[in-house]
Order: C-alpha cells, then sequence, then structure tokens
C-alpha cells in the first residue's frame, strides 16, 4: 500500500480503528482475498461431490442399457469396476468435503476470525472500504458512500 494515501471510509463500520497502520491494513486484506478464494474452493469442491454423485448414479442407466443391448460383459464391468466407487483411496467425495470443511477450511476461517478480532476490532474488509472511499466520485449518482 506504499505510496496510497490512507482515506477514512464514511461507513464506521469499516473504519481502521485508533492508529491501525497501513500495512496491517493491507495484510488483513490480503488474507480476506485468500479466504475468499478459499470459499471458491469450497464451492468447486461441492460442485465436483454433486457432479460426481450425478455421474455415478447415470451409471444405473448405462448398465441398463448396455444389459438390454446384449453387452453383459460390459454392463458387469461398469457395475464392478465403476459403480460406488471411491474417487480417492478409501473415500467418496462426501468425505471429501467433509475432511476439508472441518480441516483447512475451519482452520482458514478460524485464523482470518482471529487476526481480524487482534488487529482490526473485528472489522471487515477496511481495505475495500478505504479504497471505494479513494476511487469513488463524490456527489455522482451509484457513487454513494452508503446505501
Amino acid at each position: 500500500m506504499a505510496g496510497r494515501k490512507h482515506t477514512k471510509p464514511v461507513d464506521e463500520s469499516h473504519a481502521r480503528p485508533g492508529k491501525t497502520e497501513d500495512i496491517t491494513v493491507e495484510a488483513l486484506g490480503e488474507l480476506s482475498k485468500a479466504l475468499e478464494t478459499i470459499h471458491r474452493v469450497r464451492g468447486h469442491l461441492y460442485s465436483a461431490h454433486q457432479l460426481v454423485g450425478g455421474a455415478d448414479l447415470t451409471l444405473d442407466r448405462v448398465v441398463k442399457l448396455f444389459r438390454e443391448a446384449g453387452h453383459d460383459e460390459m454392463a458387469d464391468r461398469v457395475e464392478h469396476e465403476l459403480l460406488g466407487r471411491n474417487v480417492l483411496p478409501g473415500r467418496w467425495t462426501f468425505q471429501i468435503v467433509e475432511e476439508f470443511d472441518d480441516g483447512y477450511y475451519a482452520a482458514f476461517q478460524e485464523i482470518e476470525r482471529d487476526a481480524r478480532e487482534k488487529l482490526a476490532g473485528g472489522r471487515r474488509h477496511i481495505f475495500e472500504a478505504e479504497m471505494k472511499e479513494r476511487r469513488r466520485t463524490h456527489g455522482m449518482p451509484g457513487h454513494e458512500a452508503t446505501p
């Protein structure tokens, strides 16, 4: 944030407390940005979970159609080698998302929250609020400081 002038947001709930230094606000902003990325990762994991589950359920129809077409050997292979198969050793996707949620994701959220509590009085998005104040055009429609 070197060279940027600290601009106090109009919205006090996003104002930096006391004498919080620019570098602390920047670090908190980067930590928040990283957490937002991890939120997206979590969404992608849940998408994968649902997609894999849907594909597995589709295999029931595949087996049925192969049997109707007289391809019992292929139906057996799909049924025994793919249907219900673990996607990782010993794990279905629900287990992967649970482990992610309870481990890495929970730790990331807790550390980000702890940093905000200890360094910024629990306030979120201070960096972005100051950027908004610097970048908005005062008096222009659509550039209001608050709703």
